[in-house]
């Protein structure tokens, strides 16, 4: 009996050995390319709280410097997930991208992130939206993301292309560092740079929301890869949602902010608090379960339509969507 129990232990033993996680670096990495800022915090969270490593997986980081390098680098398989502006993936989908890549371009979104919460920012000098003209206003690329919005904010207030200058100036730390200079008069920023140019005499004279509801942020890769490694593309939508809900709950709020000042070294408790504020409020800033706003993809599509070259009519949101990789995360 004693030989007998001895046995069944080494098989209980064995099999413990066998169920325990894999180590970090043992499991299966997700390169995913991302523009450093608030924005990134349900990724941070997922990492300091084992997330992804519970769904089987590990993530890779990359900060980009701008929107050209990161469209880039997905589409040629440098990277496996963006999280970035959806306009990219339709300017570059549909052939109206800032630059011309080599390789197959067959990219879609996965799931929501934010609406944008960008803020036009403006220099004292500058009195209104209206007095921009003639002026020099900051952007990422000037034919996608959210150039758009800064064009159809500056068109309802009576500015039309040529009216003002657009320069280049890759993400929204690169345009506050170009607009503080005084290199430009304006861009769109969004947090914590809208805050701190706010804090810094800035004016803010509208945000994305002025155009409507808007999709902002997403999940996006390409359909190819998605189709090869679907487990590892629900298992990164899953930590994703697993860190966004911790941040969301009350009860996580003193431990959040100080994970988001970790990752945010110019954080000041007093603009953690109003970042925190902001990007918890469903209507401003992360979407609740990273569920992408449909309704507000139109919105992008409404602006491509207008303002993208060559000019092409585009109606079909879910031409750019495929909900079924996070339906499958969140068990649905």
């Amino acid at each position: 009996m004693t030989d007998m129990m001895s046995r069944v232990a080494v098989m209980i033993a064995a099999l413990a050995c066998c169920a325990a996680p894999a180590p970090a670096q043992e499991l299966p990495e997700v390169k995913a390319i991302i523009f450093p800022g608030a924005n990134n915090w349900p990724i941070w969270a997922a990492e300091a709280r084992g997330e992804f490593a519970k769904s089987g997986i590990r993530v890779a980081l990359t900060p980009t410097p701008n929107s050209v390098f990161l469209m880039t680098g997905l589409i040629q398989g440098k990277f496996d997930v963006a999280i970035a502006a959806i306009d990219n993936l339709v300017a570059y989908q549909e052939g109206q991208g800032e630059v011309t890549v080599e390789g197959e371009i067959d990219l879609v979104a996965v799931m929501g992130a934010n609406n944008g919460f960008n803020s036009l920012m403006a220099s004292p000098k500058v009195k209104d939206v209206a007095d921009f003209r003639g002026r020099k206003v900051a952007v990422d690329a000037a034919t996608t993301g959210y150039a758009f919005v800064l064009y159809d904010i500056l068109r309802r207030n009576g500015l039309n292309p040529g009216d003002y200058v657009v320069e280049r100036a890759g993400g929204s730390g690169r345009r506050w560092d170009a607009l503080r200079e005084g290199k430009q008069d304006g861009t769109l920023l969004s947090l914590p740079w809208d805050i701190i140019a706010a804090n810094n005499g800035f004016k803010r004279l509208a945000t994305s929301n002025d155009v409507g509801r808007f999709q902002g942020s997403a999940g996006i890769v390409q359909r190819k890869w998605a189709a090869a490694n679907e487990a590892k593309l629900v298992a990164f939508i899953r930590g994703y949602v697993a860190g966004l809900d911790w941040i969301s709950d009350p009860g996580n709020r003193e431990e959040a902010i100080a994970l988001l000042r970790k990752n945010l070294k110019s954080l000041t408790p007093e603009l953690a608090d109003a970042s925190y504020k902001v990007l918890l409020d469903p209507s401003t800033g992360l979407q609740r379960k990273a569920e992408l706003d449909v309704a507000g993809l139109r919105t992008v599509l409404a602006l491509r339509s207008e303002y993208g070259q060559p000019r092409k009519t585009l109606t079909d949101p879910m031409k750019y969507y495929d909900p079924s990789y996070y339906r499958k995360a969140l068990g649905n």
